[in-house]
This record gives structure tokens, sequence and C-alpha cells, in this order.
């Protein structure tokens, strides 16, 4: 929805007003971004308030640059100011809040009134190492939800939502069920680790069949998208010296780090292995293994009430709440 020169108190707002994507979130996030960071003068503690990475707050307000065409704030000597231009947008984007809560209250959408339970199935990887920060997220903006919170495996999650055990599920792999409808909302990506003691960042084919493959247990979503990024490589899990089934993701970091094997995990779960120097990731050639975190329902109608408001924040927002890093800082 677009609104343009909206008229309250005498004030005109500019052409860029709430391009938005639903009620629940009435003003452009990235206004809602500038304002924060023009609030502290500081990035990283915008992002703080935000729930946001300093990278993502840093796009976005690059974003919003491009898109207006001007500088908003000026960088030197380590501290930031707002330019003449960033000044009037803050002007204008504190009315715009003033205005949106305005509308939403007078609509009956205000924040915080979406409340009541919600029995949420999430897949191991996303419950160890996106979820936290996703519902702290969540809550600041609808306090009077509460979650009934279901860990398990792929597989599980899908017979969980499929029983009607739970009402939203967060998965790593496909649903492969026809009652069930499936919404990505974030890629990941299985990269390879070692022993930091492994000289080379690269294994050879026959390195690689040689080693042991730590892998996560039947049933995980993890397991499914390795064996298919195995299989379109050309490697077979039978060709393997020794194949180990693990069931968690720390299960295999902790093997790994004791040279028990090598073994696929998310980047998303070793960004403090990887800064502390305790794990190492490698290529192989032709192997890519890479899949979408993707939010499931029941088929039918869309979900009302607090599956509604989690299912919108987390398609629109889930993105901007980590940047999994891409190697050792």
């Amino acid at each position: 929805m677009k609104i343009r020169s909206p008229r309250c108190s005498g004030v005109k707002a500019p052409v860029f007003l709430l391009d938005n994507l639903s009620m629940a979130q009435l003003e452009n996030f990235r206004l809602k971004v500038f304002r924060a960071v023009a609030a502290h003068l500081n990035f990283h503690k915008a992002a703080g308030t935000l729930f946001l990475t300093q990278p993502a707050v840093t796009l976005q307000i690059k974003a919003l640059e491009d898109d207006l065409g001007v500088r908003l704030f000026d960088r030197a000597g380590g501290r930031i100011s707002l330019t003449p231009q960033g000044s009037v947008l803050l002007t204008y984007a504190s009315k715009i809040a003033a205005l949106v809560a305005e509308v939403e209250q007078e609509l009956g959408y205000k924040e915080g009134k979406v409340s009541g339970d919600l029995p949420l199935g999430v897949s191991t990887t996303i419950a160890q190492y996106v979820l936290p920060r996703l519902l702290a997220a969540f809550l600041a903006e609808y306090p009077g939800v509460q979650f009934s919170l279901h860990t398990a495996n792929t597989g599980e999650i899908v017979k969980l939502l499929v029983d009607s055990k739970v009402s939203v599920g967060l998965i790593e792999g496909p649903a492969r069920n026809p009652g069930v409808r499936t919404e990505p909302f974030m890629q990941d990506e299985l990269v390879l680790i070692t022993n930091p003691d492994f000289k080379s960042d690269h294994l050879s084919a026959n390195q690689f069949i040689a080693s042991t493959l730590l892998m996560r247990e039947q049933g995980s979503g993890s397991r499914r998208v390795v064996e298919t990024a195995l299989e379109k490589a050309g490697f077979k899990l039978k060709s393997f010296k020794k194949v180990m089934d693990l069931d968690s993701t720390e299960a295999i970091k902790s093997a790994v780090e004791a040279s028990l094997g090598v073994g696929f995990v998310s980047r998303w779960a070793i960004s403090k292995e990887l800064e502390l120097g305790m794990l190492k990731v490698v290529q192989v050639d032709r192997v890519r293994a890479t899949r979408d975190f993707s939010l499931i329902l029941r088929t039918g109608p869309d979900p009302q009430g607090p599956a509604a408001a989690l299912r919108t924040f987390v398609l629109s927002r889930a993105r901007l709440l980590s940047i999994p890093p891409r190697k050792p800082l």
C-alpha cells in the first residue's frame, strides 16, 4: 500500500511514504531504521534497539539513500552526523511515525493487540541459531503472544503440523507432504568443516572419500540436503571410509573438533567457532549444499491472530535479523 501526501495538522508528507507490507507494520521499515540511527547517531546502538545486525542496518540506510538520491549521514573520524537532508527527513519521519500510530489506533490494528497462545514447531538448526533473535524482535512488537515451542527434526515438525499439534512450523528442509504449504524466508548454506589443523582450504575427491563423514540422523532436513548435494557431485555414501550418524549439529561440531571426521553443518551454526579458530571450512569440488529455511502452514485458509502476525513478520523481516559470517573475523 502506498499513501501519498496525506494531510494531518497541516503536514505535507513527501512521496516516499509508507511503501509497506501489512497493517501490522504500516510504516516503511527503512524509515524506522533511519529514525533509530538518527536517534543514537551510532549504527551499533541502533542495531541493538532494532534486534538487527550492524551490517543489516547499514544495508537499510544505504538502500534508503539510494532510493532518495541523497546522503543522510556524514561519516568522519569514527563519528556520524545528520546531513542537512537527513535533518529534513528526520522531521518528516517523526511526523510519519506519529501519523501511523494514529491510523493504527483508529483502525484497531495498533501493535500489541495481537495476543494469545501460538504453538510453534521449529527444526533444530533454526531453533538453536536463528530463532532466539527472531523471537526477541517479534515479541518486542507483539508482547501479548505466548509461544508453546516444540523442537525436533524437520520430518517430526511436519508431522506435528499435520496433526494440528502446532499452528506454524519453521523447517530446514522440504516438507514433502501434500497437506502442508511451504513459504521460504531465508537461505542457508551447509559447509564442510574440519579440524583447524588441516593445512589446506580444499579437499580432493580422494581425501574426501577417505574421511569419516559425520551425518545428521535419518529424517533430518540437513541430511536430505547433504545427500542431494553429494549425489549431484557424484559421491555415494557407501564410497566413504565410514559414515557416522549423529543426532545434532552440536554433536557434529564436537566430533570434528575431536578429529573424528568431517561433516556438513549450517554456516549459521559456526560463527563463534570460526572466530575462535576452533573449526575450519573447506571446499570439495562440485559439492555445494544450499537450502531454504521455510515457514510451513497447513493447506487451507490463511491463518489468523498470532499465527498470521508471525507469518507476516517472518516473511518480511527474517532476512534482516542476522547475517551469517562468510569467514573468521
